[in-house]
């Protein structure tokens, strides 16, 4: 391809459209585009090299995702506030034939 230049039409992904489309090269740094101004809506933005950017909704799954083969699995904030298990001070529940009984024995 020759060498861009000012106003010459490429093709990228406009953030406004949220689609593909014709673009007019604003500005160039070092032999590339850098801003570029869509044809149908006239927004101006960086040069995306037509590629869709991840959602926000997409991003925070990764991270989500990234945080369980970390194995942390539980947020940062709350990770030193949970109990280890068998330490608690709470009385054990009794089994259910004894409330049972218990019950039985009180309306009698």
């Amino acid at each position: 391809m020759d060498e861009l230049r000012l106003g010459d039409i490429i093709d990228d992904y406009c953030v406004k459209c949220r689609r593909l489309t014709n673009h007019a090269i604003v500005s160039i740094v070092d032999g590339e585009a850098a801003k570029v101004r869509c044809r149908s809506c006239y927004h101006d933005h960086t040069y995306l090299r037509e590629i869709v950017p991840p959602s926000k909704k997409d991003l925070k799954k990764m991270e989500l995702f990234n945080a369980v083969l970390a194995g942390s699995g539980v947020p940062p904030e709350t990770e030193g506030e949970a109990d280890p298990p068998g330490d608690s001070q709470a009385p054990a529940e009794e089994p259910a034939e004894d409330k049972k009984t218990r019950g039985r024995a009180k309306k009698s």
